[in-house]
């Protein structure tokens, strides 16, 4: 049985223009101790799908499904503070731009002991212990010095370390990666995404990767799943889809690849036309 399932996902904002369906019936599954990879341009609704499963959207938002079935409980169903339970506790999210999602006012040791504090029965002292295994876990150096550390004092990469950290601290039995990589340079990317690989391996948990960067696709996924326009275009196994995508916008995606240029100009997918979900094959 799957660990996450969602049928006809549809998420509607009130605008003062009038609706905006910024996700489409969506369908997707993921198992148990799989990496699901959800990929698209940004507007695709990767993000919007997965705050949906969380039930962190604003009131603006209409969220509907056939259902949101997670450990064989239908989520979307359930009241919120038995929903609360589930989410933080046996789902974990990692946000985009740590920065933001940090609490300036407290320090990092403070946000993950309330994390603790909400879903386990630690006392105070377990909590403390838990929070220093959790912040050597993922790397942070000096981890009982750090506890009392502010987010304004650690770098982007170790912001997201700590995010990491607090999504983990009740060893979920799914994590959502919200572009874990965002706004880090380079080689602090590839330590982030390394150590989401190896976490991942060693507890066993399913992640949903949520980006729009091949690469990070083809080295850490299992299944992939592309979405254009709020919709699910495409999914296969990563193989598959890599050599054999079926899709024209998943066309699109894999020749817009940097290792895909030719001449002195890098390739773009705005080099491609589409309408309705079509791609015309026309350069722009």
């Amino acid at each position: 049985m799957a660990l996450l399932e969602i049928k006809n996902l549809t998420v509607t904002f009130d605008t003062v223009s009038g609706p905006l369906k910024a996700v489409d019936n969506i369908s997707l599954h993921v198992d148990r101790g799989e990496v699901l990879a959800i990929v698209g341009e940004s507007g695709s609704g990767k993000s919007v799908s997965m705050l949906a499963v969380m039930g962190l959207l604003p009131w603006t938002a209409t969220v509907t499904a056939d259902y949101i079935r997670f450990d064989g409980k239908d989520i979307l169903n359930l009241k919120p503070a038995e929903r609360r339970k589930i989410i933080g506790k046996e789902i974990g999210m990692i946000f985009q731009e740590p920065i933001a999602s940090l609490n300036p006012c407290f320090t990092i040791g403070f946000q993950i002991e309330e994390t603790l504090k909400q879903h386990t029965n630690l006392d105070r002292a377990g909590r403390r212990k838990r929070t220093i295994e959790l912040l050597h876990m993922v790397g942070i150096p000096q981890p009982e010095e750090r506890l009392r550390s502010f987010p304004h004092q650690m770098s982007g990469g170790q912001c997201q370390r700590v995010m990491i950290a607090m999504a983990l601290a009740c060893n979920p039995k799914l994590l959502i990666a919200d572009e874990p990589t965002t706004a880090l340079d380079v080689t602090i990317q590839k330590q982030i995404l390394d150590l989401l690989v190896n976490l991942q391996m060693e507890t066993g948990m399913a992640m949903i990767l949520i980006t729009h960067d091949m690469g990070v696709v083809a080295e850490t996924a299992d299944r992939v799943a592309v979405q254009y326009k709020g919709r699910r275009v495409e999914e296969a196994d990563v193989l598959s889809l890599f050599e054999a995508p079926k899709h024209p916008y998943t066309r699109a995606l894999l020749s817009a690849l940097p290792e895909k240029a030719t001449g002195d100009r890098l390739p773009s997918i705005s080099d491609f036309y589409f309408e309705d979900e079509v791609l015309k094959g026309e350069t722009a």
